[in-house]
């Protein structure tokens, strides 16, 4: 069967600035999504893929370049997907973030909206992070430059970033921008000492080797937490990597490594051990204090986390007699930031570890007013245990990227608390998951916070309140 000759669209307008960062244009009244153009650019596009209904194309060639443009900053642009707007003006990014939220509480949700609140900007746009997480591989992408070198002299293993769509390439990274140093030096040193060493960076073809991901955590306070996650048992070989870690990086406050020889990259799940220093980092947030520990979840912008909690605070309109619900709770931490203003909040999680973080972090702060458990949200979320807790008057609920699943959404419209607020990473599944409670709930409040610049993430808090009946 003949393959169908994919077009060349020359002369082509970017119109907008769609999901995962792509470019949005349209062609004979089709979309067409393509990385790395902006909005303002006429390009021409080689498509890639036909759809019924969208197309998708790499930039070819561009012709007019937009005043929304700007030359980006890292010299791993165009390869690592971490980044894909740092070509545009920031300005420009955060009219487009706040555009996204609106086009999907409107066109997912069928949302009747009252104004909304400008986006809040991050004061920082790069070095903004507090944890990365690196991979090691040994099939590593080549740049045009590495590929003019004779082929004994190139290396094979990397440390860095997956490439977009090539799961088993990494993109070995000299200057990453996300994070403040140490990371960079901690990363490069590790490499090059690995190297140097002979030791094996890990094949997920095979899924073996004993160099598999690297993850670092700074914090306000000057803690600083490197995991080294190992893919072999060879206790001679990573003696000999923490060693190194320890005696050259001693700003390092805790030292952790996890063995997984799973054939997946999760390691949630698995028993950690502490080399050196403490088995966690403490950071804190308008006057409260929370510990870290190396399977922790938390904010990985800390000015934005603080501005994102702050709001969420004033949307719940709390007067002090409140019983608050905090869903999705994680290591508690709106939890116990919205705690001194309510009667009562109870934070529900399904992972184990990090209700027992909520916990310990409630007493370091003498919060006494938070009940914290363990489990399935819908498990949990019984009527039964709503009986003993008390109805919740606020309803506070952060899931993941995923939104909630519908059975959470019909348990909250049964408990029918007066206000939710929902805090979200992805507007898409919270216009889905809002569009279920919109015969019982109005929007009141829409605001959208920047967490990460450069990217096409956004963060959004709503506020419902329940319609009088």
């Amino acid at each position: 069967m003949r393959r169908k000759i994919k077009p060349l669209l020359e002369n082509v307008e970017i119109l907008d600035a769609g999901s995962q960062g792509k470019a949005v244009a349209r062609v004979d009244n089709k979309v067409v999504f393509v990385p790395y153009a902006v909005p303002g650019d006429v390009v021409d596009i080689q498509v890639t893929k036909m759809r019924k209904s969208y197309n998708e194309g790499r930039l070819v060639r561009i012709h007019k370049y937009s005043s929304k443009r700007i030359p980006p900053k890292c010299s791993h642009f165009g390869l690592c997907g971490g980044c894909k707007w740092q070509n545009m003006d920031y300005q420009h990014q955060l009219y487009f973030k706040q555009k996204q939220v609106v086009d999907n509480l409107e066109r997912i949700g069928h949302a009747s909206l009252p104004d909304i609140e400008p986006i809040i900007p991050s004061k920082h746009v790069f070095y903004y992070r507090n944890k990365l997480e690196y991979t090691f591989g040994n099939r590593r992408w080549f740049t045009e430059e590495a590929m003019k070198l004779p082929e004994e002299e190139r290396i094979n293993e990397g440390l860095g970033f997956h490439l977009p769509g090539m799961w088993d390439r990494v993109l070995d990274i000299d200057q990453c921008y996300l994070q403040e140093e140490p990371s960079n030096k901690i990363r490069l040193a590790l490499r090059d000492f690995a190297l140097k060493e002979g030791l094996s960076f890990f094949n997920i073809r095979a899924w073996k080797g004993l160099l598999r991901n690297l993850v670092i955590r700074t914090t306000s306070t000057g803690d600083l937490m490197v995991i080294v996650v190992f893919g072999d048992d060879n206790k001679e070989e990573t003696e000999k990597v923490l060693s190194f870690l320890h005696q050259n990086f001693p700003e390092i406050t805790s030292l952790i490594h996890i063995l997984n020889t799973k054939q997946n990259d999760v390691y949630s799940d698995l028993p950690f051990q502490v080399y050196h220093g403490k088995d966690h980092i403490m950071e804190e947030m308008d006057g409260l204090r929370f510990k870290i520990g190396p399977l922790s979840f938390f904010q990985t912008n800390l000015e934005q986390g603080k501005l994102l909690y702050r709001k969420a605070l004033e949307f719940a309109e709390l007067q002090g007699n409140e019983c608050v619900y905090d869903l999705y709770t994680g290591t508690g931490t709106i939890a116990n930031f919205v705690a001194p203003y309510a009667s009562k909040v109870v934070g529900i999680e399904y992972v184990d570890a990090a209700i027992e973080d909520a916990k310990v972090n409630s007493k370091i702060n003498n919060i006494d007013n938070t009940h914290f458990f363990a489990g399935d949200m819908i498990k949990v979320l019984t009527p039964d245990f709503i009986r003993e807790q008390g109805r919740p008057d606020v309803l506070i609920t952060d899931p993941p990227r995923a939104g909630m699943h519908e059975k959470v959404i019909r348990r909250i419209l049964d408990v029918s608390p007066d206000r939710i607020v929902y805090v979200s990473c992805n507007p898409a599944t919270q216009a889905r998951d809002i569009s279920l409670m919109l015969d019982r709930y109005e929007i009141q409040r829409i605001q959208p916070v920047d967490m990460f610049p450069h990217t096409h993430h956004v963060e959004n808090v709503l506020l419902l309140k329940r319609k009088a009946f």
